[in-house]
């Protein structure tokens, strides 16, 4: 959490100019309804949101360290926050991972109401044994428990010493985050939302049956991507903690180049040849039940939220967009051939 809130603050400015939730919720990797609605709350509110931020990320982690009141207080906050970040967009099992060591803050005193407390009961067997334990009438230590401690400790101290890059790191003025520094990956760094995109641009593909690409009477029909926005129709999906991982990639290659991102033209090889595997991935193939297209493009736009109430809203619009341009020219499977071979890739054989 440290960490997460260290980036920020190295990174993008608005995270300074407490700014940065103005663009957040609509350029999220994935948004979900709550975003929708989100998105247009007032901009003090935004600042706070920012600003609690860095309270929960700066702040809050020492509190571990201020004894048990402070260390309960440290939990209910993560979880708190952990929450909110769950309802307010689709940020895959992270959040849902990030609240289970958070629930070691609370110690038996602060969960005893969870379970019953008569006669007999779980909790009056556990006070039984906490009190045998502290006057020393505790089980015989075996030579089992003994082996188990030393085992303990010993993988206490080389997470200790694993972790000296890692606290290193966190030091520098030159952090990186989501990485590692061993070869076995015990530990490593994690940051997220360091820079914050402002403004939100989508790759839509597209196929076409037509024999010429580039004659105006091609129609070309958009595949529909699982949780992405597309159609600018369709509602923003709920899926955490669910991942969609392809969809999560091309939120990646849409601020980038498809030069940057080869997996995306191997994709369109897959859209060409009708693989089975590949449009598994996908929510809608408009050549479902046909011939697989002559040709795939890719066009870029950029996206905004309608209003809640306006226009676009009553025509049943969840997003306005607007073409930017060609990402990737229309492709066809013949013309894809010598891409692939240069890359060891298999061609894609028609289904």
């Amino acid at each position: 959490m440290l960490g997460a809130g260290l980036i920020k603050i190295r990174g993008d400015r608005c995270w300074w100019d407490l700014t940065c939730m103005d663009y957040h919720y609509e350029t999220q990797p994935v948004p979900n309804p709550a975003a929708y609605y989100l998105h247009r709350s007032p901009w003090w509110i935004h600042r706070a949101e920012t600003l609690g931020n860095h309270i929960i990320e700066l702040l809050v982690p020492f509190f571990l360290l201020l004894g048990r009141r402070m260390c309960i207080l440290h939990g209910i906050l993560q979880v708190l926050f952990q929450v909110v970040l769950i309802i307010s967009g689709n940020l895959s099992f992270l959040n849902w991972l990030t609240i289970v060591p958070s629930l070691a803050c609370f110690d038996d005193n602060a969960l005893g109401f969870l379970f019953p407390s008569g006669p007999g009961g779980l909790r009056e067997r556990v006070l039984h044994l906490q009190e045998e334990e502290a006057l020393g009438a505790g089980p015989v230590q075996t030579r089992g428990c003994v082996a188990r401690r030393a085992v303990h400790l010993a993988l206490a101290a080389l997470i200790g010493y694993l972790s000296i890059p890692v606290v290193l790191n966190l030091l520098s003025s030159q952090q990186v985050m989501n990485v590692s520094f061993n070869p076995l990956r015990i530990v490593n760094t994690y940051g997220a939302f360091g820079s914050i995109t402002k403004e939100r641009t989508e790759i839509i593909l597209q196929g076409t049956a037509s024999p010429n690409a580039s004659a105006p009477s091609a129609v070309w029909e958009d595949y529909e991507f699982r949780c992405k926005p597309g159609d600018p129709q369709r509602r923003p999906c709920l899926i955490s903690p669910y991942h969609h991982r392809l969809d999560w990639l091309m939120w990646f290659a849409a601020f980038q180049t498809y030069e940057q991102h080869e997996w995306i033209i191997h994709l369109a090889g897959k859209l060409l040849a009708n693989d089975a595997w590949a449009l598994s991935l996908l929510a809608h193939n408009p050549f479902m039940g046909r011939a697989p297209p002559r040709w795939v493009r890719a066009e870029h736009y950029r996206y905004k939220f309608s209003l809640p109430g306006g226009r676009h809203a009553a025509q049943g619009e969840w997003w306005v967009r607007r073409r930017i341009g060609p990402y990737f020219p229309p492709l066809s499977l013949q013309g894809l051939r010598d891409y692939f071979e240069a890359r060891e890739w298999p061609h894609p054989e028609p289904a």
